[in-house]
């Protein structure tokens, strides 16, 4: 009687097993499994934050930029004064001196003593 009596209770259990396993393998096919998880609608979000990031960091450029267009189309004093900064140009009669903040890739260390 008692042999039966495990044979029922395992029974009993087993069909409960099923259930359990069946939800958990419905939870793992939503959750990790194709192109509609959950894994991938957060792995989604994630890249459209980072291309936000970037799409605001373009804008700021570009507007940067159209300010200079603006300013270059408005100002005649501007292009000459772009020219002299970034290009080195000058006029005849003045002389143009470029200081560097580099610090030489090579420093020669004298530690001898003489005696």
């Amino acid at each position: 009687m008692k042999k039966m009596t495990w044979a029922s209770e395992l029974l009993r259990r087993s069909r409960f097993l099923k259930y359990v396993v069946v939800m958990a393998g419905g939870v793992a096919l939503v959750g990790f499994v194709g192109d509609s998880s959950v894994w991938s609608h957060m792995r989604n979000k994630q890249k459209i934050s980072e291309l936000q990031s970037e799409i605001d960091l373009y804008r700021g450029e570009y507007e940067r930029d159209m300010t200079k267009l603006r300013r270059l189309d408005s100002d005649p004093n501007a292009i000459v004064e772009i020219a002299r900064e970034r290009y080195f140009m000058k006029k005849e009669d003045e002389d143009i001196f470029v200081l560097s903040d580099d610090v030489p890739s090579t420093i020669i260390e004298n530690d001898e003593t003489t005696e």
